[in-house]
This record gives structure tokens, C-alpha cells and sequence, in this order.
């Protein structure tokens, strides 16, 4: 799917195998199919839920889909989605990639920048999935099938086998903007979903603004709070340092209690750590 001219050929019920007269009425049908509840957000230093300016408490909405429509989504997302090329700086729902590769890029790096993108499913709207896949150089009737099948409530929902890719590849205008600038100024750049980071050897603090000013000025709104420019710091859930990358200090203990456990249980945490120190023997 590189080139805009097999984009546009592409028949979106061929593709998904699916008769359209079936897709027709799982859209009428669509809300039947998405179960939903609420999660509060808490704060992780405080466990205190967290709240708007106004003081209303912030909720997460997962809406998980089942039956014919669940079955549809990982169709489009194997079918069609995972054969849209994604750059090398993007580690969320990329096959052999994960938060462990996101951080072992800025290995070495004295200066980082991480932040994180605000409710970033919910931001991205139905017209915009849609228009993505217009500029992508697929068919109006591909784009429409794609968007209705892939969002819901007007935007994109959490839970589903599709959403971290539609969200990947919405991005895409944005990575490819962040791409060029990080490479005039010896930046490392990569994106694990909603977490962005950003490192180099040099000091860089001078386009910090320029480069928060790319995101924003596509509608994505960035949390302030989680905008840290330092050294020494976690990323992706992952402590970098130097010369190597480890878990941070509450795995590793945790993974200390796994190692009094009996040999019949399984220690995932233990499997982690080891996963995330095979990189550093690696790349010795």
C-alpha cells in the first residue's frame, strides 16, 4: 500500500472479505456492539483522583468491542492498517517493538525531553481519521468504511485492536515534522503511543519550544506537567542511563520477592527485567 494509485483502486468490502450489504447493517447496528465503563485517573504520587480546573473528576472510557464487530477491527487492523508504513522512531503497536526499544534509543543521551500527549485517543475525531486517510490516497468509500468502523462516539475508543494504529498513523504528519526538525539539530526522537522523547549529547533547551510548538499546532494538546527536560530520568517506564538501561527501582524489588517464590509460579517480572538486560549484553 505505497503507492496512492493501488490506495485508490482498493475496495474496502474485497478487503476485509466482508459482503457490504453486511458491513451496511453492523453500522446501523453499531452501538450493539461496544460494551463501556469508566475508570477514574488517579494520581500516581498522591493515589488522589484526579481532577479539571473546575474540580470534576477525570475519567477514562473503555469501550472494548466484541462479536462481529471485534472480529472486523483485527481484520482491518491486519488486513489493512499494519501495511502502512510507520517511521523507525515509532515503538507503540509496532511489531518486535515495545517501551523497552523506545528507551534503549536515547541510551548515552545527557540531555532528554519527554512529554506526554493529553487524552490522545479522544482527540482524534472522526473527520480526522477520515481525512488521513483521504490525504493517505485511499477512496472516499474506503475512507468512510475505515472511520465508521473504527471509531466511535465521534472518536477513537480505548480498547479496541484498532486504535493504536489509526492513532499511529494520524500521527504520521506530525512524526515525519518532528522527524526533520530533531535531524537538523542531532536530536533522537521517538514516539511509544502517547509518550514522546527527546535526546541528545548537546544541550537543547533552545528549541524545546519549537519543538512543543509542532505538536500543538495540530491540535494535540500536551501535559505540562509531564514535560521534563533533564538527565537521569525514566522513559517509557524504563531507566536509562549511560551505559545501560534497567527497571526501575520498585521492579527490581519487586522482582527480589519473585525469586523467594516456588519454581511452579510465574515470575513476569523477573522475565521483564531480564528482557529489558538482555539489550545492554546486546549491545556490548
Amino acid at each position: 500500500m505505497n503507492s496512492s494509485k493501488s490506495k485508490i483502486c482498493l475496495h474496502f468490502p474485497s478487503i476485509v472479505r466482508v459482503p457490504e450489504r453486511e458491513l451496511k447493517e453492523l453500522i446501523v447496528f453499531l452501538d450493539n456492539y461496544y460494551a463501556e465503563w469508566e475508570i477514574i485517573k488517579n494520581d500516581k504520587a498522591t493515589g488522589l483522583p484526579k481532577t479539571y480546573k473546575d474540580g470534576t473528576v477525570k475519567k477514562r472510557y473503555i469501550r472494548p468491542p466484541f462479536l462481529k464487530l471485534k472480529a472486523l477491527q483485527s481484520n482491518i487492523k491486519n488486513n489493512i492498517l499494519e501495511k502502512i508504513s510507520l517511521p523507525s522512531n515509532v515503538h507503540g503497536g509496532v511489531k518486535k517493538k515495545n517501551n523497552i526499544t523506545n528507551a534503549k534509543k536515547h541510551q548515552g543521551k545527557k540531555y532528554v525531553l519527554t512529554t506526554d500527549l493529553q487524552e490522545f485517543f479522544p482527540s482524534v475525531k472522526s473527520p480526522i481519521v477520515y481525512q488521513t486517510f483521504i490525504d493517505l490516497g485511499f477512496n472516499k468509500q474506503f475512507a468512510f468504511y475505515i472511520t465508521r468502523f473504527v471509531t466511535w462516539k465521534g472518536e477513537l475508543p480505548q480498547g479496541t485492536p484498532t486504535s493504536t494504529h489509526i492513532a499511529n498513523i494520524v500521527f504520521l504528519k506530525i512524526d515525519n515534522q518532528l522527524i526533520t526538525f530533531c535531524e537538523q539539530h542531532d536530536i533522537t526522537y521517538t514516539r511509544f503511543v502517547d509518550d514522546l522523547t527527546f535526546s541528545s549529547s548537546q544541550d537543547f533547551q533552545h528549541v524545546i519550544f519549537d519543538i512543543l510548538e509542532i505538536v500543538k499546532s495540530c491540535g494535540f494538546r500536551l501535559s505540562m506537567r509531564k514535560t521534563k527536560y533533564s538527565g537521569n530520568q525514566t522513559i517509557t517506564g524504563i531507566k536509562v542511563f549511560n551505559h545501560k538501561i534497567d527497571a526501575p527501582e520498585k521492579i527490581i524489588e519487586k522482582v527480589e520477592i519473585e525469586k523467594q517464590l516456588p519454581g511452579e509460579i510465574p515470575k513476569y517480572l523477573t522475565r521483564y527485567r531480564e528482557q529489558i538486560l538482555k539489550t545492554n549484553r546486546k549491545r556490548s
